[in-house]
């Protein structure tokens, strides 16, 4: 691979990076072939690592999709490869948070959308362009977005194009939270870890039973996490009597 996705592990949390920040991380084909790769690999690592940090290069987390290589003809090797890239991302066993810093727009929100968490610097700007270039989304944002925002302030980020700086991401709900931008790293590591120091058994299935909850009425959900949970993991014995020995 020619990183333009870096990986760096910090002990049980990776960090991965969009690594084009002298194109503010446009997300090529080539750059979504090596995700995939790491996501792949992070799959197969199962509970080595229990948090992933995703984040992107210099000032931006990403300007969205590559116009300048579909302007050129690069294309993916298949139709759905980003879109199933996304999809694979938000499915990993591992807890995955973003960790945005300015521009976050287009194909690069549906792609932190992906994360089941997000933290925004106070300089993040997250924004739908579809409208702008008279294109329809591809990769997850009609579904993603309105379950994070709610479907009025979909729309209306959609419909209108306008920039959600991170404060007010924060305030409804795109982000969990919002920092200053020189303390983005530090925060989303420290929220990783938090993360990580819980089972990761645990983590991966509490996050199979939200995301299989999603689209189930309320009965049919607690129905569904009674049904699929699998209880007591293998350390859980271990971690209780280290919490009895305190």
């Amino acid at each position: 691979m020619s990183d333009l996705v870096t990986r760096r592990d910090d002990g049980n949390v990776c960090i991965l990076t969009l690594n084009r920040p002298e194109a503010l991380n446009a997300l090529s084909p080539s750059l979504f072939g090596e995700l995939r790769a790491h996501v792949e690999t992070l799959g197969r690592q199962g509970d080595d690592f229990g948090a992933v940090v995703l984040t992107g290069a210099g000032r931006a987390f990403s300007a969205g999709n590559d116009l300048k290589a579909i302007a050129a003809g690069e294309k993916a090797p298949t139709p759905h490869f980003q879109a199933e890239t996304v999809e694979m991302l938000e499915a990993l066993p591992q807890v995955v948070i973003g960790a945005v810093r300015g521009a976050c727009y287009t194909g690069a929100l549906e792609l932190v959308l992906a994360c089941d968490l997000i933290v925004a610097s106070d300089t993040a700007k997250f924004c739908d362009t579809h409208g702008k270039f008279s294109m329809v989304p591809l990769w997850g944002m009609t579904v993603r977005l309105p379950r994070r925002v709610g479907v009025s302030k979909a729309r209306e980020m959609m419909f209108t194009g306008r920039v959600v700086a991170g404060a007010e991401a924060a305030a409804i709900g795109l982000a969990n939270s919002c920092v200053a931008d020189a303390e983005l790293d530090a925060a989303a590591l420290a929220l990783a870890k938090q993360v990580a120091a819980n089972s990761p058994w645990t983590l991966r299935h509490e996050k199979e039973l939200l995301n299989r909850a999603v689209g189930l009425g309320y009965g049919e959900a607690i129905r569904s996490e009674r049904e699929h949970s699998p209880g007591r993991g293998p350390d859980s014995a271990a971690r209780v009597a280290a919490f009895a020995r305190r």
